[in-house]
């Protein structure tokens, strides 16, 4: 099979075929680093990796690049609020966006800032004024003229037909449902943050910046162009617009955009007290990796709706996958092979590679992953499991996690340096937390010294001790099995 996507552009699930042989050149809408991102954020960022991972384990090449906006209305703002730079102000912001990426195992893209490129937007507006859609006003500002740009509405499918030519809005984000002539270059204001250029003093539109820095690392016209779904009108219209008009070119072959979630069924909003960070899910005791799994577990153009049960269940569906690991990697089976094993693991993968080329069905492939963990569990725990079936699902596993990336256990660490965090920024963090953590970085060797004291005991036929040892191990936060193979040890 083919990767087939849905394309925001022409409505439809296509083919995905990269424009130049096997290169995949992308582009995502990075953070606007103005506070903490959300979870709906992390949602479309998890999507996007998942993307970008299925296309390199699908043979291809990528290129993948992300804008930082550093500098827009709410950063001006706040920074001026906050009495500090602007520089200064969004650098905190996006240090703690690099880190919640790699905490959820977010392949880091290429990454370019707002800030870096413009000098090349300034010319970019130029040249759309040469052009003739591009107008300067009064006080120094240009704005990008609409009705010169027949194609407007095409991504959106909003009709324009009726639009008032030279209505103009000056702010970054607008109404949904309405169509205005939009900001390429402010002027500055008092006190304001701008920058010198060949257009005069001022800063940047909060649209033109993609387009520039899109071009610039990809080329006129690339692959594919990602986002969540409120910026499909008016932010990537706007860029369609003018990176168009500029260049008589397509733009960007495939829009890609995730869908919003809900949280307990209801939108989020601060107002309803359901708005939530990562680093708000993890002081609550949640792990990086459930939080990863719960989503990407909808299909990206599904709304998913964020449940703490949900959450609770995507971490035991975690440990479930790490327990497998474990067993396929530690327990002493027999020697041979078991009839069905590896037409087990094949008939798994196919289906797994099925469900992403079908619009990236990551339900299909997670079910497809369980299904093969419950086969292989029943088998081992009826003896008909040999040390020859280990490889063939073992690669099934791995396959699996190269996309979801959840089964390595290193969710100890990312939940200290959010703790480390909470402490210098004031917030409240549970005795439970603190301790789990002080537990999960307990060395393995000496948790593995304790499970064979433990397993002495019990040869010894001293149960008191034993179960003493046990009981310590689980004050630690380190869950101790008796299974017939033996003891098996994990951490909470």
């Amino acid at each position: 099979m083919a990767l087939r996507l849905y394309n925001t552009l022409s409505g439809k699930v296509e083919e995905f075929r990269p424009l130049v042989g096997s290169e995949v050149r992308m582009y995502a809408c990075g953070p606007t680093v103005y506070d903490y991102g959300h979870i709906g954020n992390l949602r479309t960022f998890i999507a996007v990796d998942v993307l970008r991972r299925f296309f390199r384990q699908s043979g291809y090449q990528i290129r993948h690049v992300m804008n930082i906006t550093d500098v827009d209305d709410k950063i001006i703002r706040n920074a001026a609020l906050a009495g500090v730079s602007v520089q200064q102000y969004t650098a905190k912001y996006e240090k703690a966006f690099l880190d919640d990426i790699s905490a959820l195992n977010i392949e880091q893209p290429i990454l370019v800032r707002a800030t870096e490129h413009i000098p090349e937007m300034a010319e970019f507006i130029a040249e759309l004024q040469k052009k003739g859609f591009a107008y300067r006003t009064e006080d120094g500002s240009y704005y990008f003229r609409i009705a010169k740009f027949a194609a407007y509405g095409q991504l959106s499918k909003k009709d324009f037909a009726g639009l008032e030519d030279g209505a103009r809005v000056d702010v970054d984000e607008y109404e949904k449902d309405s169509a205005r002539d939009f900001a390429l270059w402010k002027a500055p204001k008092p006190g304001e943050t701008s920058w010198k250029t060949v257009i005069g003093p001022g800063r940047p539109g909060w649209h033109i910046e993609c387009s520039v820095m899109a071009m610039e690392e990809l080329g006129e016209t690339f692959d594919l162009h990602a986002g969540g779904e409120d910026l499909i009108f008016p932010h990537h219209e706007n860029e369609i617009a003018q990176s168009e008009a500029l260049t008589s070119k397509p733009f960007a072959h495939f829009w890609f955009h995730v869908r919003f979630l809900l949280v307990e069924g209801e939108k989020m909003s601060k107002s309803l007290g359901n708005f939530f960070t990562l680093r708000d899910l993890v002081l609550k005791g949640h792990k990086p990796s459930s939080i990863r799994f719960l989503l990407a577990s909808v299909p990206y153009r599904n709304q998913l709706n964020f449940t703490f049960d949900g959450l609770k269940q995507a971490a035991v569906s975690v440990e479930r996958l790490r327990n497998f690991h474990l067993r396929l990697t530690a327990a002493p089976f027999p020697a041979g092979a078991t009839q069905g094993m590896a037409e087990l693991a094949r008939e798994t993968t196919e289906r797994m590679l099925a469900g992403m080329d079908d619009d990236l069905n990551s339900a299909q492939s997670q079910a497809a992953i369980f299904d093969m963990v419950r086969k292989a569990n029943a088998a081992m725990d009826a003896g008909q499991f040999k040390k020859d079936d280990v490889p063939a699902l073992l690669a099934a596993l791995q396959r699996f996690d190269e996309i979801f990336a959840v089964l390595k256990d290193d969710d100890a660490a990312k939940i200290r340096s959010i703790v480390e965090w909470a402490k210098t920024e004031g917030r409240e963090v549970s005795k439970e937390l603190v301790e789990t953590v002080g537990a999960q970085e307990l060395p393995d060797a000496h948790i593995e010294k304790k499970v064979t004291e433990m397993e002495e005991a019990r040869r010894s036929r001293d149960f008191k001790l034993s179960d003493a040892i046990r009981a310590e191990l689980g004050g630690l936060g380190v869950v101790v099995e008796i299974t017939k193979d033996g003891a098996r040890w994990k951490r909470k």
